[in-house]
């Protein structure tokens, strides 16, 4: 280092002796930005990591496969031939069924899997008591979710009945790998051993089940590449197959996905930070003037001048990205203790270095290129400043063509688009991040400009003169208006948006929930037991909302080209999907649209459809499902239907509400096309008595025990209980941001702190009263507030119905009242803050006028 560089850095430290606290304080605007970013930044990392040591134990092998109808001769012949050579297999079969202790007459929807002795080959099951596991392998015992054992008031060693099989609970499930708490919300899980299975008698035709087949490779041996050879004979047979590298890929990008969109709250945290930076190193460098003349007269270059402070606001930005990056590794260390039951992993939370330096360099260059554009403006100090005092605006004033200024804006610029390219998954994404926050900015400068012009051309000398001298503020020189307005803006758009986004999120599903008509569904009911379950029904005094037919059947040609034919889908081309060509459909036919459907395209079934069965019959398929199978109306589809191929025309397609808790299909056939074939049904009830659910499921298990029902005021339950997580999450951010916005706006009035003293001491001097001195900043803040508050509401709606319509492809619906109590706080918080930084101007006395002149 050279000695002039050295006496620099001296001369930085001696100096800032007197400003350290102040210029600490506004680089703290950047502190929680930087804290969002390290969080989301390590916990993301922790959490793929994580995925990463825990795949094999999530999947419980190294490949799966996955039917929701028996495995076909061929699969079980490659099953076996590859048992041969080396591969170990075991299987869980899940499915729906109505659990019963006949000690207590508790009845209980769950979620049966019956398992293999040797599942699973990776990760350890926990049970209470410990070490039960095992007596899978022995005998007809079940192991089960807790929650089953206190809505059954059953206990460990009591019988459980499934149907016609009966178990022993040996004990409950303390831990399993992949299984978060929230799993368990809908039906409790029942393991039972897979040789069992048929004693319950509970896999009849048509009956809802997902077999899965984890395979373990031997040592060495790459999943991915082992697959590729049979993937194709899997497809053909509509086999789903996943390696283990695929499901961790997966989980890491769902991960990723919700970092993204927590990180971009983070992102725009940090800019706003740096907006605070910018307005508290202008007040800085305001009371710094008379300093920098000394020093020049000293023989101080403004090179020099500029070097020194440009130091100083290095070392304390960088002091408060430290500052914000300690905050974000504790809330990094917090986060999942409160996430536990919805991750579906055990995070071993560790320290990221490599985010925590990402946070100090982004922050810490953040602060600086945004303290720049201010501290330029003392290379205009002169010595002759010791001599004449001009203000402080002519003083800051720089020109359009200052070259040093252009370089630092453009800098500026450049530093925010590479940031958000560096935190966008894609290019595009992070230019519309770019251009997004770049837009929010000019036109919250466009609003302060158009209050600065309208204050200007507005004022009327019939005004009371404290509004006059409050109105008259916010133009004059040295006016706080952009500083403030920007400060407020982006607080209340930040703030406004996270609630609007979250309002017609949540609102997609409580709203729709509300509107089921029914709150129990019984399923698995087979064609001669439906007359009786719906007597059992109505005989009790409850309504029958809805009997709903259900016929399985699967894809067999597309306008006359076979599935066959069509798959494999290449990966990336632009086609029909494959999953859509694979699955097994479950079907209805009924003669009108149902409450939860609505026309988009075509028209319902004709007259002669509800009556005959033509060649080619009609067919009402969902808007979505037609897009993935890429189909339009008058298309050809060919079902096969149990064996019996029926070609259809789609001569309609519906939008479906599926929120709300009622049957739902994709496709609905016109009723004379499949009144013949094998079927089951689904009936929808309304219970009014929460108490009476009980007893009509009792009753319905007693009399049919494969029927399955599920009280959908427990499903409702769930929601509203998922809905409060997300609640509270965004609740949460939208806190943070306020939080963010706070010291911001204490930076942006202190910017304008010297300027303001220096006209409540003239006016004191002129025999104005601090009531006077106090109406007068209450007139100007309310203008500052209630434009910030308005703008930021107004972006935010165009911003919140941007992300809802583009990202979540929900309708958008403005909660107006909401965002408009939103900004009123935010009126209410800029009154607080300019009223507490306005109190410097009651303590000053006149003589400070007089020394000042």
């Amino acid at each position: 280092m050279s000695a002039s560089s050295r006496s620099i850095w001296s001369l930085a430290w001696r100096e800032s002796r007197t400003a350290r606290r102040r210029l600490l304080l506004y680089m703290s605007s950047i502190s929680l930005g930087v804290a969002a970013l390290v969080a989301i930044d390590s916990f993301s990392a922790n959490i793929i990591q994580s995925v990463k040591d825990q795949s094999r134990a999530l999947m419980g092998g190294d490949l799966s496969f996955n039917s929701n109808k028996p495995f076909p001769t061929v699969i079980e012949s490659l099953f076996d031939s590859l048992s041969r050579n080396g591969v170990s297999f075991a299987r869980v079969t899940t499915f729906p069924s109505m659990a019963v202790v006949p000690r207590t007459t508790g009845t209980r929807f769950v979620q049966v899997r019956g398992v293999t002795d040797n599942y699973p080959f990776y990760g350890k099951i926990v049970t209470e008591p410990a070490g039960r596991w095992t007596l899978l392998q022995k005998g007809p015992y079940a192991i089960v979710d807790p929650s089953l054992l206190a809505s059954l008031n059953a206990r460990v060693g009591d019988t459980l009945r499934l149907n016609l099989g009966t178990f022993i609970i040996a004990a409950t499930v303390k831990d399993i790998p992949g299984a978060a708490g929230i799993a368990e919300m809908l039906g409790p899980r029942v393991y039972i051993p897979a040789r069992y299975i048929a004693e319950t008698q509970l896999l009849v035709f048509g009956s809802i089940a997902d077999r899965a087949v984890m395979a373990k490779l031997p040592s060495g041996v790459d999943p991915d590449k082992f697959l590729k050879p049979f993937k194709a004979r899997l497809d053909a047979q509509q086999v789903r197959s996943r390696t283990v590298t695929q499901s961790e890929m997966a989980t890491a990008d769902a991960i990723e996905n919700l970092s993204d969109f927590i990180g971009i709250v983070g992102l725009v945290a940090l800019l706003l930070g740096g907006i605070g930076v910018a307005s508290g190193v202008r007040a800085f460098v305001a009371r710094k003037i008379d300093t920098v003349a000394v020093l020049r007269c000293l023989g101080a270059s403004s090179g020099q001048v500029l070097s020194m402070y440009v130091a100083q606001a290095a070392v304390m930005g960088l002091a408060g990205a430290a500052a914000g990056a300690a905050l974000g590794v504790a809330v990094q260390f917090a986060l999942p203790q409160v996430l536990t039951e919805i991750l579906p992993i055990d995070v071993q939370v560790t320290l990221v270095p490599s985010a925590v330096l990402t946070g100090l360099a982004v922050g810490g260059w953040i602060a600086l290129i945004f303290a720049l554009r201010p501290l330029l403006a003392l290379r205009n100090v002169s010595p002759l400043q010791t001599l004449r005092r001009d203000t402080d605006a002519e003083v800051l004033r720089m020109r359009w063509t200052d070259a040093p200024r252009i370089v630092v804006n453009v800098a500026l610029l450049l530093s925010v688009v590479l940031i958000a390219l560096s935190r966008a998954r894609t290019p595009q994404q992070g230019l519309w991040m770019s251009g997004a926050t770049g837009f929010a900015i000019l036109a919250l400068a466009a609003s302060a400009a158009f209050l600065s012009w309208a204050a200007r051309k507005g004022l009327r000398t019939g005004w009371p003169y404290v509004v006059r001298q409050g109105v008259a503020n916010l133009y004059r020189p040295g006016n706080q208006t952009r500083a403030v307005t920007l400060a407020l803006g982006f607080g209340a758009f930040l703030v406004s948006t996270l609630y609007l986004v979250q309002n017609n999120i949540l609102r997609r599903f409580t709203t729709t929930a509300a509107e089921s008509r029914g709150n129990v569904i019984f399923f698995d009911v087979q064609q001669d037991q439906a007359a009786g379950l719906d007597s059992i029904v109505r005989s009790n005094g409850h309504e029958v909302v809805q009997m709903a037919p259900v016929v399985t059947m699967r894809i067999a040609a597309i306008n006359g080209k076979k599935v066959s034919d069509m798959l494999p889908v290449p990966r990336g081309q632009r086609g029909r999907a494959g999953w859509a060509l694979r699955r097994e459909f479950r079907s209805t036919f009924r003669d009108k649209p149902a409450a939860s459907e609505t026309i988009t395209s075509g028209k319902w079934f004709g007259e002669k459809a509800l009556k005959v069965a033509p060649d080619t019959g009609e067919i009402s398929m969902e808007d979505g499902i037609a897009k993935e199978l890429n189909v339009k109306l008058r298309d050809v589809i060919t079902w096969n239907v149990q064996g019996v191929e029926i070609p259809t025309r789609i001569t309609s397609l519906r939008k479906v509400v599926w929120t709300r808790f009622e049957p739902n299909f994709f496709v609905v056939f016109a009723p004379p096309l499949l009144e013949a074939a094998p079927k089951q049904y689904l009936l929808l009830a309304q219970v009014k008595d929460p108490a009476a659910v009980t007893l009509v499921q009792r009753e319905v298990v007693n009399r049919y025990s494969n029927i399955s029902s599920i009280d959908l005021t427990a499903i409702k339950r769930t929601v509203d209980r998922i809905v409060s997580r997300v609640s509270i999450a965004i609740r949460f951010m939208a806190l943070f941001s306020l939080a963010v916005a706070i010291p911001v706006l204490f930076s942006a009035v202190s910017a304008t702190r010297r300027a303001r003293i220096r006209e409540g001491v003239l006016l004191k001097t002129l025999g104005a009263t601090r009531g006077q001195i106090a109406r007068i900043l209450l007139a100007e803040y309310s203008l500052l507030g209630v434009l910030g508050g308005l703008t930021g509401m107004l972006l935010s709606i165009l911003g919140a119905w941007a992300v809802v319509r583009y990202i979540f492809k929900t309708p958008f619906a403005p909660a107006i009242v909401p965002i408009a109590g939103i900004a009123v706080a935010i009126v209410g918080l800029t009154l607080l803050i300019g009223l507490l930084a306005g109190r410097d101007v009651f303590r000053e006395t006149p003589i400070a006028a007089l020394r000042d002149v």
